[in-house]
């Protein structure tokens, strides 16, 4: 990828990811927010908005980071594991739906309460992967699917754990659907990003070919003295 098509994907992924949140900051935490519509504190409003917008670009900048870091550690796998990297890769995917929801019923469950309502956290970070993996697979082709349920569940996991540590619900949910929207936002525009990259520099290449013959005739064209 070229420089300026990685800057427009780091830039592009800030905006996804401060828009995302300040829309599902909104809407989780509306019981909070609808006080100061109805009052009309448009200040007050404005200033939430652009904390929200603020912590949007700390999830987008951490969605960056664990995709750049899966793209080495994908490299890395295929060297390692070559054909056995997909099943590996479907193993680890089980492994971390698995404790997603078991450790966290361990650790928070109170007296008597059902496993069944930790499920839930697991079933969207499933979903949304298979979506965007589908989504991946129509765009590329159907090599894509594994690595992009892969990266869209066990990677966001990992960016996640800093709020799955705590279990504050409000937080759960704040962190969790813009590192969704940010990393399926990146794992669908590569391969279109990867392709422009591919064109400018063939560009590029052409431009100094018709440079140096046009150099070359100029050189081996006779003085007129």
């Amino acid at each position: 990828m070229t420089s300026r098509n990685w800057v427009h994907l780091f830039l592009t992924t800030l905006v996804v990811g401060a828009v995302t949140t300040a829309v599902v900051g909104f809407i989780v935490r509306w019981s909070e927010f609808q006080q100061l519509l109805s009052d009309f504190n448009i200040l007050e409003f404005l200033s939430i908005l652009v904390w929200l917008m603020g912590v949007g670009l700390i999830f987008s900048i951490l969605s960056q980071m664990g995709f750049f870091a899966y793209l080495t550690v994908h490299r890395f796998g295929l060297g390692i594991f070559k054909s056995l990297w997909n099943p590996v890769q479907v193993l680890l995917i089980a492994f971390v739906l698995f404790d997603l929801v078991y450790l966290r019923f361990t650790i928070f469950a109170e007296s008597g309460e059902s496993i069944i309502s930790y499920l839930g956290l697991a079933v969207i970070v499933l979903a949304a992967g298979l979506i965007v993996a589908f989504m991946k697979v129509k765009q590329t082709n159907k090599e894509a699917f594994i690595p992009a349920l892969f990266f869209m569940v066990v990677v966001t996991v990992i960016e996640w754990m800093p709020v799955l540590r705590v279990n504050e619900h409000s937080w759960l949910y704040l962190m969790l659907f813009p590192l969704l929207v940010c990393n399926a936002y990146q794992l669908l525009v590569l391969h279109k990003l990867n392709q422009r990259s591919l064109q400018e520099r063939k560009a590029l290449e052409e431009k100094a070919k018709t440079k140096t013959k046009t150099s070359k005739k100029a050189q081996k064209k006779p003085s007129n003295a």
